[in-house]
């Protein structure tokens, strides 16, 4: 079973879990949007020899909504993620991350390089780049969508088992097992029932977005060696040039597995930790 542990970095509250004991190989572990830190429960133990510390992240789960009235950007958590390890003592560490979780590991990988000794990534490793024409109307967006997340009511959930079904619906289909493991770390009771404890404003669109030769100049300062790991029905089926544009970048070994975007929750986790496993052992640390 994981034990609980909690950051405090610049007046917030970071909760997470940990598997493994220190001393094995160090692994910080980033989940994906809306999703928190459960997301691990089934890939963590079945990792050989690691200490994995999976953490919600800033608005997700049971740490801290950031304060103020500003949108979620994902180069915000970089400067958290190297605070949580510098409290762990950690000077060099893998990360491991799922889907907005791997974007924000490559940001971070290729900021601090020195720091990162593996790059585990599952379903993510770009965000969608904007064109910098675009730049204003995505700062429209993201005012907007502000101002709607402000106004709308949270749903309200009569008991947990309504609050995993409409999980399993979610964007990402998820089987009972996978929602649940999700739902009990994400929700809060209230008055009435449960809702979810994930910031709103997550909903909204970021300010600002990345442009193509910013996502190439991270990636190009980036010296771990990186596993990428996509799903036949996950970022590939939904998008349909991701793998184009992955290939682009060499130093990127790919595999692709069948299942879905969660494939790492669900019935292909075996086969997804013996891919890291095989990955971990060929580049020790």
């Amino acid at each position: 079973m994981p034990r609980e542990m909690a950051f405090e970095i610049d007046g917030l509250t970071f909760a997470a879990q940990e598997w493994g004991e220190p001393g094995k190989q160090p692994i910080l572990a980033l989940h994906g949007w809306l999703d928190n830190s459960a997301s691990f429960y089934a890939l963590a133990p079945r990792l050989h020899d690691v200490h994995l510390v999976a953490v919600d992240m800033a608005g997700h789960g049971q740490s801290s909504h950031r304060p103020g009235g500003a949108p979620y950007n994902i180069w915000e958590d970089v400067a958290e993620i190297f605070a949580i390890a510098d409290q762990l003592a950690w000077e060099q560490f893998t990360l491991l991350g799922h889907s907005r979780g791997a974007i924000i590991s490559m940001l971070a990988a290729g900021t601090f390089p020195q720091r990162i000794s593996r790059l585990a990534l599952i379903e993510g490793l770009l965000p969608e780049p904007t064109k910098m024409e675009d730049a204003p109307e995505q700062l429209a967006r993201s005012i907007l969508g502000l101002r709607t997340q402000a106004s709308k009511p949270l749903s309200l959930y009569k008991d947990l088992s309504s609050a995993v079904k409409a999980r399993e619906r979610g964007m990402f289909p998820l089987s009972n097992a996978a929602a649940a493991a999700l739902t009990e770390r994400g929700v809060k009771g209230v008055p009435g029932g449960y809702q979810w404890s994930t910031d709103q404003r997550l909903l909204a669109p970021s300010a600002i977005k990345l442009t193509r030769e910013h996502v190439q100049a991270f990636i190009a300062r980036i010296t771990a060696p990186i596993k990428l790991i996509l799903a036949e029905g996950g970022i590939p089926k939904m998008f349909s040039g991701f793998q184009r544009e992955v290939s682009v970048f060499p130093q990127v070994d790919v595999e692709v597995m069948p299942g879905g975007h969660h494939l790492h929750m669900e019935g292909e986790v075996d086969a997804v930790a013996a891919s890291l496993n095989r990955f971990f052992e060929k580049t020790p640390l």
